[in-house]
């Protein structure tokens, strides 16, 4: 349309710059080129090092229940699904405290997205009280916990093959179908995560069907600790050595198409608006006042902004 009426030298360069600068534009509307972080992966390296929780929500069963809790070790993938009302602080805090921290012990980390259940002070108090580090995702990513995304999948997958009617009755299904998962071998360590975490093979149904027995050798109880700490000391390094190649394979694919801009002090930036509440489809996607980066943490995609903000950058 302008080439049509007028012409000057480097017209459409000029014309170009003005759109890409247009500050109505840059609020609206996304980046086209797509970017983001090349992948950094999380590392664990024994069981209860590292456990990861987050919410799955579903259909209210007869019940009432339409919540589960999920738990989820980090380094074994063993998981456990918890059925609950609500999600309320105290529920999570009750839960964990009595399902899960009493029977399997405390881990040294705990790991969640900061949901207020989750970053609830009495939560906060009750890791602190055991001991426990409290760490969590950055806003709007739940990329930041995917081993407990990625079992919340398998597990929607299990129930989405019950029949009709049993769906109906799914919270009572979620026990059977966790330790169906937790006996099958893992293709990212190799292992089942039942072995990693307990050090030994389950006994299940197919084995009494066919009269199977796991017969082991008599031996004293030292000598069983000490065979037990050399079986998994080995099945530890091989279950790492497969899951540290495991993600190398994965940022070797996600990173092909990751295409990410590090920010320099000094640098001027918008900050995307996530917090938006009801429909606001028309809104701007970024926030009106632009911000100066002041500091940049090594290594990891963390910066201070100006007004005393600090930011993660996910892509």
């Amino acid at each position: 349309m302008i080439r049509e009426r007028f012409y000057w030298p480097r017209m459409f360069q000029d014309v170009k710059t003005w759109c890409e600068q247009c500050e109505r534009c840059c609020l609206r509307k996304t980046p086209t080129a797509g970017l983001r972080a090349p992948l950094v992966s999380i590392h664990s390296s024994a069981p209860m090092e590292l456990v990861c929780v987050d919410f799955l929500t579903l259909e209210k069963s007869k019940g009432g229940i339409e919540n589960v809790l999920i738990v989820t070790d980090h380094f074994s993938r063993y998981a456990q699904a918890y059925p609950t009302k609500d999600q309320k602080a105290r529920t999570v805090a009750k839960v964990l405290w009595k399902n899960f921290f009493c029977r399997f012990g405390f881990p040294s980390k705990l790991h969640a997205d900061q949901g207020r259940n989750f970053e609830s002070a009495i939560v906060r108090e009750l890791c602190k009280c055991v001991g426990i580090t409290k760490t969590h995702t950055t806003p709007y990513h739940p990329q930041g916990n995917g081993v407990t995304e990625r079992f919340n999948r398998t597990l929607l997958n299990m129930l989405g093959t019950l029949e009709p009617h049993l769906k109906l009755h799914w919270h009572e299904h979620l026990d059977a179908m966790t330790h169906a998962y937790n006996c099958t071998r893992h293709d990212s360590t190799g292992y089942t995560p039942y072995f990693l975490m307990f050090g030994r093979h389950p006994r299940l149904p197919v084995d009494l069907v066919f009269g199977l027995s796991i017969r082991a050798e008599e031996c004293g109880y030292s000598d069983y600790v000490q065979t037990l700490s050399d079986c998994l000391s080995q099945a530890y390094a091989q279950a790492n050595k497969t899951s540290q190649h495991a993600k190398g394979q994965q940022k070797k694919y996600y990173d092909r198409t990751a295409k990410s801009h590090a920010f320099s002090p000094g640098d001027r930036v918008l900050v995307k608006v996530c917090h938006i509440e009801g429909r606001q489809k028309l809104g701007d996607k970024w926030e009106c006042h632009p911000y100066i980066v002041v500091k940049k943490q090594k290594g990891i995609p963390v910066y201070v902004w100006s007004r005393m903000r600090i930011l993660w950058r996910s892509c």
